[in-house]
């Protein structure tokens, strides 16, 4: 056995997307960095082993998608890979590759693959270094570090360095959280396998091995919450947790796994009445032997985060992070349970009291449960991080996993740099952290964009045009080419006003007077309609709330379809001058409130899901309605606004989409400036979550060619010439710094959107 030693300013043990983002969010912050991952395959669930799809707050929330490293994932995925995605089983060696090619690239960074943890030499409260093994080298590895972070999962780190931790469930008493248990208990959730079928274009047999469990009662299917939905395989409830050891039992769980998903294709292709038909020429074209893992260790931290904090999206000043996903808690035991997780067992109801109390988010997540209480310099990211069992049901998804991996890397590099411990990190700079990720693209919803550093803070912004919102008609035509939805999580698309509904409308200077409802009365009497104008404080502002009303009126709905009904706002109505107005229209199934045939960026609909609280409205659709005057809510001042999607206002300059391109938008400074990097946030890659985007996708909104110039006495030079963009976030460095007192990007083409659309211009 051949060992070697390895010294780094930071050793992150784990490569799925929590660890692979906190390597390369250290590795850029300029520490010597190096990734440990126990399998050949980067990406962890997400990988070609295990073919977990990433979810995240976009699969419930409009525009919530998660950006920073996992988007640049994301995005170069989908631009490169040809296969379509369903639920879990699809992952492809493209993605893998795309992860593997983005470590490739990230200076600082040395990775090992195949490399398990095996234990750790620690001091009092300081961890000296992981002792690792290469499998299949015969290569002993000891690791050394000033910061580590512990993105294992199972928190093999944190627990061999004697960290505290927990597994199971709290009980009512400590927290008195919604979801949990009159007494703790050990009960968590379960490890999954999936599988793939391809179709042959012929009858293709499947024989069940006698080895495999044999499923013949459709009842614990379809009464279950098990549901066969696609033949082609996404059946995340092939899951097993108690009573056994998700740890140390993980073998047996595999094996257990194996012949339920062999048994459960066995149903579908050759019992189910439902599905035989169906599944004739499909074939088992993959099984995966490496289980997903939901739950086990969870290390505590410098804060624990509980569900009251996700449910009242608790303001915390360190945050570093945000999710949306909703409490889910899956039924202990999986398919060894009575029933499957709740809310497939319900039929994914979207009214329904469990429905209600798990619909969370957006909510902040804070720096301070990626620290542990123990170790001095150790940190987590993940599903071990410093969470409840019921907070831990939301923050577990992967793409909230992987923004707390960048921040902890982020985090980790910051306090090699200054020589402090990430506790002290926690207690003083985490001011930085925040503005650290900002900068590098990431997104909080209660922190703006306040470097000191960033010279367009002080520059006054000017365009060649900027859209108006009009409003939108049934009629409308939008570029949403390769945009779909996740089906799972989508309100059906039912246009009668079976609940309260809202749309939000972003304001300009000059108030709204009148809206216009297009509407449908399929009565044969004429019917009243209550609207309600609402203050709202961002687009994520769910709230039903009398104390919320500036005005209110009715419509009078005569019998036809597709009506356009006004209603002229009162002359005392006080509106704000820039953020958003909600209206509502109050619930009648007589009535119909048609969808718009476009999406307008940054206009949201929702409906009320219960008393008080509303939800998403489909997915992430805009009702048809317009406005008088248009509002001038895409203003090019918005790309100094600090923030970087729609939140308390679109944050979006969009040039008129009725003038052609090229279109521009430019910084100006009452005296010269030295500029050294120019930054650029493009609009795209935000409505709804990675399952919506199309193979080959590049977002039409997205700049694809552009220009950035500056102004000199010979008039414009060009500083970077740039074509074939679709990445939303670039940043261009220059070789030598230039003065000027005016900088100008001239938007030459999209991938397909009328509008040049950019977030967020920085300059340095």
């Amino acid at each position: 056995m051949k060992s070697i030693s390895g010294e780094y300013d930071v050793v992150v043990c784990g490569g799925g997307l929590a660890g692979v983002s906190a390597a390369i969010a250290a590795a850029r912050s300029g520490s010597k960095t190096c990734l440990v991952q126990d399998r050949p395959v980067l990406g962890g669930n997400s990988s070609s082993e295990v073919r977990v799809t990433p979810h995240g707050a976009a699969a419930f929330h409009a525009y919530a998608r998660e950006t920073g490293i996992l988007s640049e994932l994301l995005i170069e995925e989908r631009a490169a890979n040809h296969e379509e995605i369903f639920e879990n089983g699809w992952t492809n060696s493209v993605w893998d590759m795309t992860i593997y090619d983005a470590v490739q690239r990230t200076e600082n960074l040395t990775l090992y693959l195949n490399t398990s943890v095996l234990g750790v030499k620690a001091g009092e409260r300081m961890l000296e270094s992981v002792e690792c093994r290469v499998a299949n080298a015969e290569v002993n590895l000891s690791l050394s570090a000033k910061v580590f972070i512990d993105c294992t999962g199972d928190g093999i780190v944190a627990s061999e360095a004697g960290c505290e931790w927990r597994m199971g469930s709290e009980g009512k008493a400590e927290f008195n959280e919604p979801h949990a248990p009159d007494k703790a208990n050990g009960d968590i959730m379960g490890n999954s396998i999936h599988f793939k079928t391809k179709n042959m274009g012929r009858p293709s047999p499947f024989k069940l091995p006698p080895w495999a469990i044999e499923h013949k009662d459709g009842r614990y299917f379809y009464d279950q919450g098990r549901l066969p939905k696609d033949i082609r395989g996404g059946y995340w409830w092939i899951e097993i947790g108690v009573p056994y050891d998700t740890i140390h039992q993980a073998e047996s769980i595999r094996h257990e796994l194996t012949r339920h998903a062999l048994g459960v294709w066995d149903w579908i292709k050759n019992k189910d009445p439902r599905t035989m038909k169906l599944a004739e020429n499909y074939a088992l074209d993959w099984i995966g032997q490496v289980p997903g893992k939901r739950e086990s260790r969870r290390v505590m931290g410098l804060y624990l985060m509980n569900e009251w904090d996700v449910i009242r999206c608790t303001v915390h000043h360190d945050e570093i992070a945000f999710g949306g996903w909703f409490i889910d808690i899956h039924t202990p035991g999986g398919l060894l349970a009575d029933k499957s997780e709740p809310a497939s067992a319900e039929g994914y109801s979207q009214t329904s009291e469990y429905a209600t109390r798990s619909y969370a988010g957006p909510y902040g997540i804070p720096l301070r449960i990626l620290v542990s209480k123990d170790i001095d310099n150790l940190m987590m990211a993940g599903r071990n991080v410093s969470a409840t069992h019921c907070a831990l049901g939301t923050v577990r998804v992967m793409g909230t996993t992987a923004l707390m991996g960048q921040a902890a890397g982020v985090a980790a590099g910051i306090a090699v740099a200054r020589r402090i411990s990430p506790a002290e990190v926690c207690r003083s700079q985490y001011s930085a952290v925040q503005q650290w990720l900002l900068r590098d693209g990431c997104f909080l919803p209660n922190v703006r964009n306040t470097d000191e550093a960033d010279k367009a803070r002080r520059a006054m912004a000017t365009a060649s045009s900027e859209a108006r919102f009009h409003g939108l008609a049934p009629d409308s035509t939008g570029a949403h080419e390769g945009l779909s939805f996740w089906r799972d999580q989508a309100v059906p698309l039912r246009e009668e006003l079976l609940q309260r509904r809202g749309q939000w409308v972003a304001v300009g200077p000059e108030p709204i007077q009148r809206v216009r409802f297009c509407l449908s009365n399929t009565s044969a009497e004429a019917q009243k309609i209550t609207v309600h104008a609402m203050q709202v404080l961002h687009i994520w502002d769910y709230r039903v709330d009398d104390a919320m009303e500036i005005a209110r009126g009715h419509l009078a709905v005569t019998p036809g379809k597709q009506q356009w009904v006004e209603w002229s706002l009162p002359r005392d109505t006080h509106l704000p001058a820039v953020g958003y107005i909600r209206f509502d229209l109050d619930a009648n199934p007589d009535v119909l409130w048609h969808v718009a045939g476009a999406i307008e960026p940054g206009h949201v609909s929702a409906f009320a899901m219960a008393p008080g609280k509303m939800r998403r409205f489909s997915n992430g659709v805009t009702m048809a309605m317009q406005v008088d005057p248009p509002q001038r809510c895409f203003a090019a001042k918005n790309v100094l606004s600090g923030q970087t999607r729609p939140h308390d206002g679109t944050n979006l300059w969009r040039s008129d989409p009725a003038q052609p391109l090229p279109q521009w938008l430019e910084l100006a400074w009452p005296t010269p400036e030295s500029i050294a990097a120019i930054e650029l946030t493009f609009a795209g890659h935000l409505l709804r979550e990675y399952h919506a985007y199309a193979s080959f996708y590049r977002d039409p909104q997205c700049v694809r060619d552009y220009e950035i110039e500056y102004k000199t006495s010979d008039g414009w030079k060009t500083l970077f010439s740039v074509r074939g963009n679709y990445q939303r976030h670039r940043k261009h460095p220059l070789a030598r710094p230039v003065e000027t007192e005016r900088l100008r990007v001239m938007v030459l083409a999209t991938n397909g959107d009328l509008s040049a659309a950019i977030y967020e211009v920085r300059a340095y």
